[in-house]
């Protein structure tokens, strides 16, 4: 896999992901005491021509070459053992495709209509090969289902999906995933979306990696009981993250729609969302792109999920639109930073932003609850007694809250200023 730049901060020359500039001298900032510290901060860099290959992006194939293979009750488990195209068509009650090749070999799967259904196995299971692609041929409805779990040797096999390799999909049909148990689709490598049209519906998390997610140009419409998109990699830093160049999202998930431990960057697309949370990882950049997220949690949460880095949001463009649920939820939530240089954020809710570093405002817009704000709100509480400040002050009711900085009460009320600041606290 190709890994994301990591530039010392002191050699950073361009717009840092975590050591952010603030060579504005309009900018708006307020700091915390509490920010976090200790952690070495870095530049990341991360583009399209970094996450995708040339080969990611084909949907074409050798006709002379490739073999075609009809899956039927009668023949329901498939093997690929070498380097090929193979084109799949028919439909099986209880079957399997499994590839299980050199690790130098490329394999294509072109599915052609298919529906599968296994019992006893993640239906494509990807035990070896170099890399796999898994194109959607034009105009296509295929149907991939799992019933159960289970497990072989050193593996859990917990997707209608496993792949222990690389694995792209892309193609200009549509492929359907039901998952009655585990996630949808499972890479412990990278997995990488380049087109055609997903519809997930899964028990776990719908598309679950260990190394990165990589989208561009594909449509998904995702149901899940834990996260939409879910990256995790304990062991190395530089992994575990999601990069989203372009495409179109339908996500309803009851825990976060997008979950990356380290690194999630957004440089465009259309995304609505409806979950616990939306977006969530270690540093979350936004560049571009359409969010609408509908939160009963927080909106979009930099948390320390792994040591890499100061948890920052930083927006730089975009479109963003934040309601959120009753309570003690935040529209913007930071363990250390957030910066906004661009784009419009547009926030709804008891708590518009909460963070334990520094705010800024240095471009772009930011409404809170219907009026513009120039210095970014600090929130902590919301609700009936919600989280208290310093001297003990709780959250007040009517969803007003401390700025713990400027001792003065934070509120969605109409009477509030442009920055969500009430005239007068009460004595406490």
């Amino acid at each position: 896999m190709k890994k994301i730049k990591i530039i010392p901060a002191v050699a950073a020359v361009t717009i840092s992901v975590l050591l952010l500039l603030t060579g504005c001298q309009n900018s708006q900032t307020t700091t915390n005491a509490n920010s976090v510290s200790g952690i070495q901060n870095t530049s990341v860099t991360i583009s399209a021509e970094d996450m995708f290959s040339s080969r990611d992006y084909e949907t074409g194939y050798d006709e002379s070459t490739a073999r075609e293979i009809t899956i039927s009750d009668s023949n329901s488990n498939v093997e690929i053992k070498e380097e090929g195209v193979y084109i799949i068509s028919g439909s099986a009650e209880d079957g399997s495709i499994t590839v299980d090749a050199p690790d130098t070999d490329k394999v294509q799967i072109l599915l052609n209509g298919v529906s599968i259904e296994s019992k006893s196995s993640a239906v494509l299971y990807v035990k070896s090969a170099d890399k796999v692609f898994v194109t959607l041929l034009k105009g296509t409805e295929n149907t991939l289902s799992n019933s159960t779990a289970f497990k072989t040797g050193n593996d859990n096999i917990d997707g209608v999906i496993f792949s222990k390799s690389d694995i792209t999909f892309n193609g200009e049909g549509t492929l359907t995933v039901n998952s009655t148990t585990g996630h949808g689709i499972v890479g412990k490598d990278d997995v990488k979306f380049t087109s055609g049209t997903y519809n997930i519906t899964a028990a776990s998390h719908g598309v679950d990696a260990n190394d990165s997610i990589r989208i561009s140009n594909a449509t998904f419409n995702i149901t899940s009981t834990k996260d939409g998109f879910h990256a995790e990699n304990n062991d190395d830093n530089e992994k575990g993250y999601i990069y989203i160049e372009s495409g179109t999202f339908e996500i309803t998930s009851s825990d976060d729609a997008i979950h990356a431990t380290t690194y999630l960057q957004i440089s465009g697309g259309t995304l609505n969302i409806t979950a616990a949370e939306g977006l969530e990882a270690t540093v979350i950049k936004i560049d571009g792109g359409t969010i609408n997220i509908n939160a009963s949690d927080d909106g979009i949460n930099a948390a320390q999920k792994s040591n890499i880095a100061t948890p920052t949001v930083e927006i730089n463009g975009g479109s963003i639109t934040i309601v959120m649920g009753a309570g003690d939820t935040d529209g913007v939530d930071s363990n250390g930073d957030i910066v906004i240089n661009g784009g419009t954020v547009n926030v709804t809710g008891n708590s518009s932003f909460d963070y334990d570093g520094k705010g800024e405002i240095n471009g772009g817009t930011v409404i809170v609850n219907g009026s513009e704000v120039t210095t970014l709100p600090n929130q902590f509480g919301g609700g009936f007694g919600g989280k208290g400040g310093p001297g003990g002050r709780g959250g007040m009711p009517g969803g007003r809250g401390w700025d713990n900085q400027n001792d003065t009460i934070t509120s969605a009320t109409p009477n509030a200023d442009t920055n969500g600041n009430l005239p007068t606290p009460p004595t406490v």
